[in-house]
Order: structure tokens, then C-alpha cells, then sequence
């Protein structure tokens, strides 16, 4: 059973999330949240698989409640624009992939099997769109995980990880085997402490291998 977290000021959005997601099989709505401190209680208290975290909440909004999130719920940030500079930073704070609120029901549901499971919600080409948006803005990269833990071959692999390639087209680039690329990305995530493989493309362009407007 998937256990969700539901965070949003709105209580009519909260209820049109929870009639979808406890209609669906192996789905329950745990707990309700209308504000990030709350959801952050009620995570503690609940152990959610998957938290649906409004970005815009008064009190503490859904970014400060990512961060301050405690380990184990996957979390997946509702906003009403796609290119959102707080989509961009919750990101970094480590949540799984974003949703527009007017997502069709049923990409909703799979958005939420997807990250339960473990994997990340968005392509690696679009989070890269996102943070090519506003890395783009940044003076400097900002050196926030040791690429020294990572051999030359990791290295390579995350950078085109940064690029938006599957592991199929990475192991194309590099002449290896796709179980091999996919072996690589796992290190390398173990190794930066990445939930999943949209913060691994942050940490590339966090990190400065990679550069906006890199192809």
C-alpha cells in the first residue's frame, strides 16, 4: 500500500486529491496537511511513501517543508507553473519531480506510482530544461558534492547524465552496455547521496560539469 501525504492550503484541492488517490488501488491518503510545518509533522508521524506538496503555502511553503522534510517520503511538488524558480530549488532540496495542479488525473496517479517505486517523476531532458533555466543565472557553479568521490568514468557518465541521456544513449556514447551505464548512474547517486536521478542532473550543472546551453 502506497501511503501519501496530501500538503495544500486549498481544502477543496485537498479533497478532490484524496477522493482520486483513495479510489485507486493500493493507494491510501494517510494524512492532510495545510501548510509545509504541518506536512512535516504529519510525516514524522505517518511515514508517507510519497508526499504531493503544494509549493505555495503561507506559513512555511512547500520548498522550506522539502528541506526540512525528515528521510523517507519521496516527495512531488504541485505548482501552476511549469518553469517555477521554486520548482528549481525544491529540486535541489531533493524532491523527486514536479506536477502542474491541472495535470490529467490519470499522469497524477502514475506520478505516484513512478516515485514510490523510486524513480525519479521527471526526464532527465526536462529537469534539465528547468535547470538550464536558472543556472544559467548563477555567477559561479556552486561546489556542493565532492566529484572527488567519483572515478574519471563516473565522471563521464554524469556529465551526460547532466545532458539528458538515457542510459541506453549513454552507453551508445561511451561503447559499454546499457546494464553498465545504468551500474555507473547507481554509484554515482550512492556516492553523492541523490535520492534519484533528477538530482543528479542538478549536481551536474550544480557542480559546474556541466554548463547551460550544453548539448
Amino acid at each position: 500500500m502506497i501511503k501519501i501525504v496530501l500538503a495544500d492550503d486549498q481544502a477543496l484541492v485537498r479533497a478532490g486529491f484524496r477522493a482520486l488517490l483513495d479510489a485507486q488501488p493500493g493507494m491510501t491518503v494517510v494524512a492532510e496537511a495545510a501548510d509545509g510545518a504541518q506536512a512535516v509533522r504529519l510525516a514524522a508521524e505517518h511515514e508517507p511513501d510519497v508526499v504531493l506538496m503544494d509549493i505555495r503555502m503561507p506559513g512555511m511553503d512547500g520548498l522550506t517543508a522539502t528541506r526540512e522534510m525528515p528521510a523517507g517520503p519521496r516527495i512531488i511538488i504541485l505548482t501552476t507553473f511549469e518553469l517555477d524558480e521554486y520548482v528549481f530549488e525544491a529540486l535541489r532540496s531533493g524532491a523527486s519531480g514536479f506536477l502542474v495542479k491541472d495535470t490529467e488525473p490519470a499522469e497524477l496517479i502514475q506520478a505516484v506510482r513512478v516515485v514510490a517505486g523510486g524513480d525519479a517523476l521527471l526526464s532527465p531532458g526536462v529537469t534539465r530544461r528547468l535547470i538550464a533555466e536558472y543556472a544559467s543565472r548563477a555567477k559561479e557553479p556552486h561546489h556542493t558534492r565532492d566529484l572527488g568521490l567519483l572515478t574519471d568514468r563516473e565522471r563521464e557518465v554524469l556529465a551526460l547524465v547532466g545532458t539528458g541521456m538515457t542510459n541506453d544513449e549513454i552507453a551508445g556514447e561511451l561503447f559499454m552496455s546499457p546494464a553498465t551505464a545504468k551500474t555507473h548512474v547507481s554509484r554515482s547517486m550512492m556516492k553523492l547521496h541523490a535520492r534519484d536521478r533528477a538530482q543528479l542532473v542538478v549536481i551536474a550543472y550544480e557542480s559546474g560539469l556541466v554548463r547551460p546551453g550544453w548539448v
